[in-house]
Order: C-alpha cells, then structure tokens, then sequence
C-alpha cells in the first residue's frame, strides 16, 4: 500500500482529527475503538456487493464463513 492511497489519505486524516478533539487527553483501547468503527460499514459494504451471500462475502474477504457470521452477528447486520 502506498502512503497516498486514498484509503490511507481518510484514516491518517481521520485519526490525526481524532487525537486533535482529545486535546491531549490519552485514549483507551484505541485498537478495538477502530476496528469497531471500520470493521462494521467495511462488512455491510463487502455484503451489499454480494447481495447478502455470506459464502461469496467469506470468499471476498478471505475469511472463514462461520467467522463472518460471528462479526455479522456481532454487529447486528444479520
């Protein structure tokens, strides 16, 4: 991945606002903090593209399809 592509361009800049509104203040659980916040829309996306076959999302994604139901169900998108 190059440093400019447009996908990194949006996080860099979205985190970087992010740290700006806390002014100083330390996060917590930054990890799970984002990949809750991009792991959702990036599933619905991913799902709307395949029509809701979870077996062509699995396959897109690269991921075991009993793992995608989980996320699925974990973010309420099933």
């Amino acid at each position: 991945m190059k440093k400019n592509d447009p996908l990194a361009v949006c996080v860099t800049h979205s985190m970087q606002e992010y740290f700006k509104d806390l002014n100083g203040e330390l996060p917590r659980n930054l990890h799970n903090f984002f990949i809750n916040e991009v792991e959702k829309p990036f599933l619905e996306v991913v799902m709307q593209q395949v029509n809701g076959n979870q077996t062509q999302a699995a396959d897109m994604l690269g991921i075991n399809r009993n793992t995608l139901r989980k996320k699925l169900k974990n973010y309420e998108l099933v």
